[in-house]
């Protein structure tokens, strides 16, 4: 690999209009007792550690091999090791720099645009935590040589390929945070679980049971699958049974009562009650509705 890669991309309004661009990105290798940062950067991202920096746009940096200090207004100062990944927001004042007695790899994409923005504002990454750890997993690198690849061929309408490609790691990125060393047993738990909500949609199932026969405790298990999914098991479940019974509603002449009982609901009053809570509508409204 090259000690350096940077490419600072001219960014057209019809790429702005996207919601998502690329502003800048790339690769550094510093080598232990070098000066950092460099002064050959574009004026708008040069800085030094005295005076810091404020951005107008996203960055996300990932370190491999090295160590560090990352400090913003949000956080004060923290320790980076190798694997993190840090995110720069716009507008916060930030510095980081890579320890002397080890120097670092980094490599980082800038980004902005409406849809980028809707992550900071849904909350999905927040400048309180800006630090994931653990992030030098090969689906991250991949991404990353994606990225370079693209920008050194700059193929036609490579900036929304590109916007593609981010979108992605940050998924990959949230992924990581949220499911942290664990995700390949919480997806395999959680895909098991919902394997045998869908075997038994006409039934009544009993989720504590099912915890149990995952090897988890109840509480843990609702908290992953909530993690995973954005909703309980049993909230999950039911909208499954809701999901079916739009089905029968629009492509039977079942009576409501008729799928009530059929997706083992408790009684028909129960089932029209959830269903309005669900859909917004009465289950004869809704099928009138085709």
């Amino acid at each position: 690999m090259k000690n350096i890669y940077r490419k600072y991309l001219i960014v057209f309004d019809q790429d702005k209009k996207w919601g998502f661009y690329i502003n800048s990105l790339g690769r550094t290798i510093i080598e232990k007792n070098k000066e950092y940062p460099s002064k050959d950067h574009p004026e708008n991202y040069v800085f030094n550690w005295d005076k810091g920096r404020v951005l107008d746009e996203f960055h996300l940096v990932l370190i491999t091999k090295g160590e560090g200090v990352f400090e913003s207004n949000e956080t004060g100062a923290l320790k980076i090791s190798d694997g993190d990944v840090f995110l720069l927001f716009p507008g916060i004042w930030h510095r980081y720099k890579p320890l002397i007695k080890t120097g670092w790899t980094e490599r980082w994409v800038g980004f902005s645009g409406e849809i980028a923005e809707q992550f900071l504002s849904n909350g999905f990454f927040n400048a309180n935590e800006p630090i994931i750890s653990k992030c030098d997993k090969s689906a991250v690198l991949n991404y990353f040589n994606e990225l370079f690849k693209l920008f050194d061929e700059e193929p036609f309408g490579f900036q929304r390929l590109a916007s593609g490609i981010c979108i992605q790691l940050m998924a990959e990125l949230y992924n990581i945070k949220h499911g942290g060393t664990n995700i390949e047993n919480l997806n395999s738990m959680v895909s098991r679980a919902k394997s045998f909500m869908y075997q038994n949609i006409n039934k009544s199932i009993d989720l504590i049971k099912i915890a149990s026969e995952l090897g988890v405790g109840y509480s843990k298990f609702r908290s992953d699958f909530k993690k995973q999914t954005g909703v309980s098991p049993l909230q999950y479940y039911l909208l499954l049974k809701i999901e079916k019974s739009k089905e029968l509603l629009l492509n039977s002449t079942k009576s409501q009562k008729e799928i009530a009982f059929e997706l083992g609901f408790e009684s028909d009053y129960y089932f029209n009650r959830l269903f309005k809570q669900k859909t917004g509508f009465a289950p004869g409204q809704f099928r009138n509705m085709k």
